[in-house]
């Protein structure tokens, strides 16, 4: 895939030389006359802004090329300045495919991020971003339990640490098999988190996700930090709960930041309600922004497996080794096969907003989506609710939907959330979550939702600069400065239930 790294200043803007199409950077009238390189385009009809043009003539059953790669197959003959989308485009997908390992010569790393940020160094060798104490229940049954408990410490203890929050969940009980794996290791990653500076996890007492079982399967944790009980066990949950959490107050209030490298970053990548641009824009910025971490030797984290369908060889050619390749083969096909064992299709992702957006098919969006890993080889391939090992690009299985993949981001060891849209969400994580917008319009019009806009490359600012303003806002937040999300007290999670309800 070749990126263009040029201002785009044009009416239309192709993302690679081999393209059959380009995206309309503003709304296109029917007959009007496009400039691109020296060619004229004439519209065929009216192009939404962020939808695509046909820059060259598709005949139906061929194949259409965006980024390089096909998007769909052309279920029409398309000429020049046609409208390219639902109606004259269909995907390609169609079940569990067979991949070959044929890795691409890797691209020499860059220089890297050589700068620090400000950060926590835990005991376990890992580095925060924040000093928080963390709320974390077993299960649904003691979730409001803990909001009231963080609540009120959150104001009894303002100031003596970064905060206090819980994250309720409804499950935990009736769970069997993944069902309760899923969510036993999702709470434990929670646990173990460098952002929580102490961690009170509530038990009911009857629950399937026992409280002693879910401790042990978390080795790592700190349990210095840690307070734990079962609420059926004692008089005043509340009066017991404030008590434990001042006791981690008392601990986590004489932490203070240090300096520490870029390489001990562990970056989520994510993206929700795209849009046309989001290929063009922000997914790529992102992906700018992961190459510095992975080349200082930081944790980049990709994750949204449904979304690297139709992109699994933009992906797959950079696996470091046979044996990453025929990991993250694993991911991709168990995930296939969870929605053919579902009777449900696996193309059925773009959303109806990603489709007004721009977006045509899974494949155009997936291909626009895997920009944000940058292009540094993958090191690593996580299943769902394990935690990062080595340094450099992880894939982590999770779906795309956004609270589910981000809270797995997170319990990963993501320290920093960097998540692209084109369409815009107030939603929040337990990592600082940074809202970046593919286009200047959704920056404007939802100002309390977006820390950055990634719009600006398409009124003339470089991908270079806008990736160095970028990787400004990252250190600054990883030391301390709140995102717009933390600012709004949005901090949810979501657990992935995929299986039986007793």
């Amino acid at each position: 895939m070749t990126e263009n790294t040029s201002p785009l200043a044009e009416s239309i803007h192709p993302v690679d030389p081999r393209d059959h199409v380009a995206t309309a950077l503003r709304d296109l009238a029917a007959g009007e006359t496009l400039e691109l390189h020296g060619r004229s385009i004439v519209a065929q009809a009216a192009v939404p802004k962020g939808h695509k043009i046909a820059i060259r003539a598709v005949a139906a059953g061929e194949d259409v090329l965006k980024y390089g790669w096909p998007i769909g197959r052309a279920t029409a003959d398309i000429a020049v300045g046609d409208h390219v989308h639902v109606h004259n485009v269909e995907t390609r997908l169609d079940g569990v495919e067979g991949y070959v390992f044929a890795p691409a010569p890797p691209e020499a790393p860059g220089p890297g991020a050589t700068r620090t940020f400000e950060g926590y160094r835990r005991r376990n060798g890992r580095v925060g971003t924040r000093n928080e104490i963390w709320v974390l229940c077993t299960v649904g049954c003691v979730a409001n339990t803990a909001r009231r408990i963080a609540e009120k410490a959150h104001a009894r203890f303002a100031g003596r640490v970064d905060g206090v929050y819980a994250f309720p969940h409804p499950f935990g009980c009736s769970q069997l098999g993944d069902d309760l794996t899923h969510t036993r290791a999702l709470i434990a990653g929670l646990a173990a988190h460098p952002n929580a500076g102490g961690v009170l996890i509530l038990g009911l007492g009857c629950e399937n996700n026992q409280l002693k079982a879910l401790l042990d399967s978390a080795p790592d944790i700190d349990r210095e930090r840690l307070r734990s009980f079962t609420t059926q066990m004692v008089e005043d949950e509340l009066e017991d709960g404030l008590a434990a959490v001042e006791a981690l107050v008392e601990i986590a209030e004489r932490d203070r930041r240090e300096p520490v490298p870029v390489s001990e970053l562990v970056v989520g990548l994510k993206c929700g309600g795209s849009d046309g641009f989001s290929g063009v824009t922000a997914n790529p910025l992102v992906g700018r922004i992961a190459d510095k971490v992975a080349d200082a030797g930081g944790t980049p984290v990709l994750t949204e497996i449904p979304e690297v369908f139709g992109a699994e060889n933009v992906l797959l050619r950079r696996a470091a080794s046979r044996e990453i390749f025929d990991a993250a083969v694993g991911v991709i096909d168990d995930f296939k096969r969870y929605f053919i064992d579902n009777h449900q299709p696996i193309y059925e992702n773009p959303s109806p907003g990603n489709i007004a957006g721009g977006i045509t098919t899974l494949e155009e969006k997936s291909l626009g989506a895997v920009q944000k890993g940058g292009r540094a080889p993958l090191v690593e391939v996580l299943r769902y609710g394990q935690r990062v090992g080595p340094h450099g690009l992880t894939l982590l299985e999770a779906p795309g939907n956004d609270a589910v993949s981000s809270t797995a981001l997170t319990a990963a060891g993501a320290t920093v959330i960097l998540f692209t849209t084109g369409r815009g969400t107030p939603l929040g994580f337990p990592a600082p979550t940074l809202k970046i917008a593919s286009n200047s319009g959704l920056a404007q019009r939802k100002p309390g939702w977006i820390d950055f806009d990634a719009g600006q490359v398409l009124d003339g600012v470089s991908m270079d600069d806008a990736a160095e303003r970028l990787m400004d806002l990252v250190i600054d937040t990883a030391s301390g400065k709140a995102t717009k999300a933390e600012l709004n007290g949005e901090r949810e999670i979501a657990i992935w239930k995929s299986g039986v309800t007793l």
